[in-house]
């Protein structure tokens, strides 16, 4: 089942959780949450009092994404604050199965992150202990960037590998994603769409929501 998962990076920061309500309402499967430090990325978001704060405003999975340095640091904090899947990247952690694995040993969905220019074949000692994997098609710290054509090939080859090694393990897609480009996108085979400017700088975003619903519904259909 391919899911929706809103990006808040491009919501209102002044009605965020009307934000997040209207994404619920209107049909979406996760809220992605991104967290950057400044360091990692050359920007600075919210933290974990933002997840914490929005735990009880919403009945969806909260998805946190940690563009930061030394993201063992900072598992536990959003641990505590209430994410419910949390990914990091492989670029950012020195020891990276002990971050997984502290990711999942209090119940959380753990993935891992791969920039636009990281191969693929880097995850290959650590696969098979994720629960998802996301792959980055813009370089990560803005949104509304345009997405980097060169990584519809990643996402076929990722697809392909995966499948080679019989493990199921869905692929969570993250940048510049429009209604324009989505379907082949899901061809590819994304699993998870990511969507932020796309959704929240429309006129209207609900209406993409469940525009996007639709469409998934119809590709789904045998």
């Amino acid at each position: 089942m391919i899911q929706i998962a809103p990006s808040i990076l491009s919501a209102d920061f002044t009605r965020i959780a009307d934000s997040v309500k209207m994404a619920e309402d209107a049909g979406a499967d996760l809220i992605h949450v991104d967290v950057m430090d400044g360091h990692f990325v050359p920007n600075l978001t919210s933290g974990p009092e933002l997840v914490a704060a929005l735990k009880d405003k919403t009945t969806l999975p909260l998805d946190v994404h940690l563009m930061v340095e030394n993201p063992g640091l900072f598992i536990p904090l959003f641990q505590e604050a209430g994410a419910d899947w949390i990914s990091i990247h492989i670029e950012a952690s020195v020891h990276l199965h002990q971050d997984i694995s502290s990711i999942k040993e209090k119940g959380q969905r753990a993935g891992l992150v791969l920039n636009p220019a990281t191969p693929i074949h880097l995850m290959n000692e650590i696969i098979q202990d994720l629960d998802f994997v996301l792959l980055m098609t813009v370089n990560p710290g803005w949104g509304g960037q345009g997405f980097i054509e060169s990584c519809h090939k990643k996402i076929r080859h990722l697809k392909n590998w995966l499948t080679g090694q019989k493990l199921e393990i869905p692929i969570q897609v993250d940048g510049g994603i429009k209604l324009d480009n989505l379907e082949e996108i899901i061809q590819d085979g994304a699993d998870i769409i990511v969507m932020g400017s796309g959704i929240y700088k429309e006129e209207d975003p609900s209406e993409v929501i469940k525009t996007i619903k639709s469409l998934v519904k119809e590709y789904e259909k045998p």
